[in-house]
């Protein structure tokens, strides 16, 4: 069984977490049979560490994480590598995907161009 987690960087209000918990609650409706948590960088729960924490005691034999970001910047290019190797460490036996950052992936970017476009039309 495959995990999923999807990765923000998180904030102090409550309130911004929720595209993000209806995007999880989406995948869950879409596709029950994958496992889906929602991680925080910061300030919000669960940690990265406890979202992979949760799926490995759910028995996934293998999860990916997909960064909620608009791009590589210094969280992505350092801090993450270092969590996923130390979450890696706590659970050799669950292989763990990184995936690229929403806002590199093309068709990411091309429906938010086709959305801008759509709004000014």
């Amino acid at each position: 069984m495959q995990g999923i987690v999807l990765f923000a960087h998180g904030a102090r209000d409550p309130e911004w977490a929720r595209p993000f918990e209806a995007m999880r609650e989406r995948l869950r409706a879409r596709r029950p049979e994958f496992p889906v948590e929602l991680a925080f960088l910061e300030r919000m729960e669960p940690t990265l560490e406890g979202a992979v924490d949760t799926l490995a005691t759910r028995g996934v034999s293998a999860i990916t994480v997909f960064p909620i970001f608009m791009a590589q910047g210094g969280h992505l290019k350092h801090d993450l590598p270092r969590m996923i190797e130390a979450i890696r460490a706590k659970h050799p036996r669950v292989p763990i995907a990184l995936a690229s950052a929403v806002g590199e992936v093309p068709e990411i970017v091309e429906a938010i161009a086709d959305w801008v476009l759509r709004s000014v039309d």
